[in-house]
């Protein structure tokens, strides 16, 4: 069954059969649909990385963070605080009122050891890799180029915001109180407190850098519409899919196989079938193959061997692989598509990931229309600018962050200007020297994070920016696992506006 829940829902309800009961025709009668085109540009260079040295050290990568946010939390703060006087960590006084830029760095005492990846309890390792470390006790601490304090909340206030305050600091880089348990590791921030003699920094506000402002934003016409979310017939839709699972045991082939179908035309009542003529590209966030042990031990498959050489398991391993391939070239012979690597893709690990290797994709990659992205991946279509995981970071920052709703998460993402502030440190990454390419030096009109629990959807960001400079409307994406909600998501370019598309392989009896 096909279910589309937006603005075209109710003309598909009306005659909902009615196709069915039609004379026979022939296939000359039949309509014909022309798929919409859209202008292309992408946008991944800085998260390629030619080559690669392990050599340096991560404390570079928080150095060059601090150096590149300081200037604009500078901003931010003598916006927000007047005449607070801003020094550096060692040159705060007690008793003095001031404001310091720093690094945060989270004490947690259930943050898990690097021995737990060695223990022999493979059981344990799983429950913990799904597990969140916050605790009541936690505590954070400042740190700048020069030294560290640790920082408190006043008594009164006892560091218990609620988390609503992370849309309170979307407007402006936000004046909030300190709350520990909405803080993680490697985030940039500006205090203003007082140091206590021979004590703690006592924190009386909280500055995030804020949303940055786009170099392009939208007219304000079409921000309006964004608001309105009506659809026109002309309009066109950039589809978002995640966590097909090929090879793995929650995969659905024909789910799937009605899903593709969708995209390419060839399913539905003209009324879909013209809805799908207007998606002018599909981008596949991350979580494609669903077997990755599988297929890197050559076992687990054909014939119950477990040696790597078997050639018989190394074919079953492969299969998700060679099936991936089929689907999208035929996606790929109807419609441009883009696809990111995830955490079980057969790609790098560490953020930011490079695109999966041409040799996995033999019949797709011979086509100009396929795309093989980056994680995270950044493209314009139509002067809408996205920019999108796989669901990594938003899946690490959500273990260390008392923070439940991945809508908030990502919103506070883009307050701190950042995509992945808990790398290196508890999210691997390449350990950059001389600059961050997770820091967001403008923000994108559409931000996605794929393999999430549920589809959910949030327009942020409509009052003023950093500077005084008018932030721009962003519509945040939690696109949901495929294999698991039978779900993908149509984001419409002129009004921002997106609606879940939903497929199922039961008879709906």
């Amino acid at each position: 069954m096909l279910g589309i829940e937006g603005p075209q829902s109710s003309r598909r309800d009306t005659a909902r059969y009615d196709e069915l009961l039609a004379p026979v025709t022939s296939k000359d009668n039949d309509a014909k649909f022309n798929r919409a085109t859209a202008a292309y540009k992408n946008l991944d260079e800085r998260f390629r990385a030619a080559k690669r040295t392990y050599e340096r050290q991560y404390a570079q990568l928080y150095f060059s963070r601090l150096m590149l946010l300081k200037a604009i939390m500078k901003a931010c703060m003598e916006q927000l605080w007047p005449g607070v006087p801003v020094c550096s960590i060692l040159e705060v006084q007690e008793s003095k009122e001031v404001a310091v830029i720093g690094t945060i760095y989270k004490n947690m005492k259930l943050n898990p050891s690097i021995l737990d990846e060695y223990c022999k309890d493979r059981g344990l390792k799983a429950a913990l890799g799904a597990a969140n470390f916050c605790a009541d006790d936690d505590s954070v601490v400042l740190e700048d180029e020069g030294a560290r304090m640790v920082l408190s909340a006043p008594a009164a206030a006892g560091g218990g915001a609620s988390t609503s305050a992370a849309s309170a600091a979307a407007a402006g880089g936000g004046d909030m109180p300190l709350n520990v348990q909405e803080l993680v590791t490697g985030v940039v921030l500006a205090v203003r407190g007082v140091a206590e003699p021979g004590g703690d920094f006592v924190v009386s506000a909280v500055c995030f850098p804020g949303m940055a402002p786009n170099p392009h934003p939208l007219p304000v016409a079409q921000q309006a519409a964004a608001v309105a979310a009506t659809a026109a017939p002309g309009d066109k839709y950039i589809a978002l899919a995640s966590g097909f699972c090929l090879g793995g045991s929650k995969a659905d082939m024909l789910k799937t196989q009605l899903a593709f179908d969708f995209l390419t035309g060839n399913l539905g009542s003209p009324v879909e079938q013209q809805l799908s003529a207007q998606i002018v590209r599909l981008v596949v966030a991350g979580g494609c193959i669903g077997q990755l042990e599988a297929l890197a031990g050559g076992g687990g498959g054909g014939g119950g061997s477990s040696n790597p050489y078997n050639r018989q398991a190394q074919g079953a391993a492969l299969q998700p692989v060679r099936d991936l391939d089929l689907l999208l070239a035929e996606l790929a012979a109807g419609l441009p598509v883009d696809v990111m690597p995830g955490a079980e893709d057969p790609a790098n690990v560490a953020l930011p990931q490079q695109p999966m290797h041409r040799c996995l994709f033999p019949a797709a990659g011979t086509y100009g229309s396929f795309v093989r992205a980056t994680n995270p991946h950044e493209f314009e279509s139509d002067g809408v600018r996205f920019l999108g995981s796989s669901g990594q970071n938003l899946d690490d920052v959500a273990k260390y962050s008392a923070m439940r709703d991945r809508l908030d998460l990502m919103e506070r993402s883009l307050v701190c200007r950042h995509l992945a502030p808990t790398a290196p440190d508890t999210l691997t990454c390449y350990p950059f020297h001389d600059k961050d390419p997770f820091i967001l030096e403008t923000s994108p009109h559409v931000y996605f994070v794929g393999n999430q629990p549920e589809f959910a959807t949030r327009l942020v960001g409509s009052g003023a920016g950093a500077g005084g400079s008018a932030a721009p409307v962003v519509r945040l994406v939690a696109v949901p696992s495929f294999a698991r909600s039978g779900t993908i998501v149509l984001v419409n370019l002129r009004t921002l506006a997106c609606h879940p598309v939903s497929f199922s392989s039961s008879l709906g009896l």
